[in-house]
């Protein structure tokens, strides 16, 4: 049965659409610790132009923030330079239970939104909320009764964005970079060892075939799996998300972009370990050459760039166990 847990992805977005300012330069570094983006933003008008500048956090649950695989669903670690100097931000945070919000209800009654009343993520389900505990009697009913808990557990979806006020001078280079903890999505395994051009197919086949097509395996990566996939040996993945078409707000295309993908070392207690060989390796649908620049870094570039669709980079883990030696 294919167990999979999301990956939540982000990306910068003008508040309104500009078309003065060119993203002149995007080199984007994926690892599964980390992403960092740096931006070079050109005004080519000749006036200097300020406008609001956001990254809208993906909209997350308690659940989502309780099961998030790796990372934290809040991210909460975002981190903003310009000009290579801190950058001050403000946070906006609202919640809605299906399309019906509930931010003001909970704001009047103390309830922090971002970190459901903060209620610990790490401890699962069931725990209670410290800003819950403390309102009154009448207060807990209200929020009861609009739903925003069932029991203990927050019943509200979150919708979180960093935003501030950036100025753009005339004919000007403006640097912008920000980084943060990936939210890393997982799988137990991808679409090897079943004829995916047979008829009647599964439910849980036609999930894996559709990943295994999101992450572009290609020939030689596809050979190496299947070679190294006996009935002892497991292929899950995780992967890293990205909102690449956030960058169409901006005036397209983007001028010069590059894509850079840490692939993770060896787990050290899988690495070391007698009985077990470990070896990680990256996928991800590219229009283009890829450049294997080192042993754990891979690079993509391409100029006159318009995303239309975001992207999606799978690390797969390929562990084998010696079943004699075991």
């Amino acid at each position: 049965m294919m167990e999979q847990l999301p990956s939540l992805p982000a990306g910068l977005v003008l508040m309104k659409h500009e078309p003065r300012i060119v993203m002149a330069k995007e080199v984007l570094e994926i690892a599964t610790s980390k992403v960092r983006v740096d931006y070079e933003f050109r005004n080519d008008s000749d006036e200097d132009i300020t406008t609001l500048v956001a990254f809208p956090v993906p909209s997350y649950t308690f659940e989502q923030a309780v099961e998030a695989f790796f990372g934290d669903a809040k991210f909460d670690d975002f981190h903003l330079f310009v000009e290579n100097e801190p950058k001050n931000f403000s946070v906006e945070a609202r919640a809605y239970i299906g399309r019906h919000e509930i931010t003001e209800l909970l704001k009047r009654e103390r309830i922090d939104i971002s970190t459901f009343g903060h209620t610990s993520t790490k401890e699962g389900y069931d725990q209670p909320s410290a800003d819950l505990q403390r309102v009154s009697k009448a207060a807990k009913r209200r929020l009861l009764a609009a739903g925003a808990f069932k029991g203990n557990n927050p019943n509200w979806r979150v919708e979180k964005k960093y935003y501030w006020t950036q100025a753009f001078p005339a004919h000007r280079i403006v640097r912008i970079r920000h980084e943060y903890s990936p939210v890393i999505g997982g799988s137990n395994t991808i679409a090897l060892g079943f004829d995916t051009k047979k008829p009647n197919l599964t439910m849980d086949e036609k999930a894996y075939l559709e990943e295994y097509r999101s992450l572009c395996i290609d020939p030689v990566l596809e050979r190496k799996l299947n070679q190294e996939r006996r009935s002892d040996v497991r292929v899950p993945y995780n992967y890293v998300d990205f909102i690449l078409t956030t960058a169409n707000t901006w005036r397209t295309p983007i001028e010069d972009f590059t894509l850079i993908v840490d692939r993770p070392a060896p787990r050290k207690s899988l690495a070391t370990h007698p009985t077990m060989k470990n070896e990680m390796l990256v996928s991800f649908c590219w229009n283009g050459v890829v450049e294997k620049i080192d042993p754990t870094h891979f690079r993509a570039h391409t100029i006159k760039f318009v995303p239309s669709k975001e992207l999606h980079v799978g690390f797969i883990g390929v562990e084998q166990v010696n079943p004699e030696k075991y």
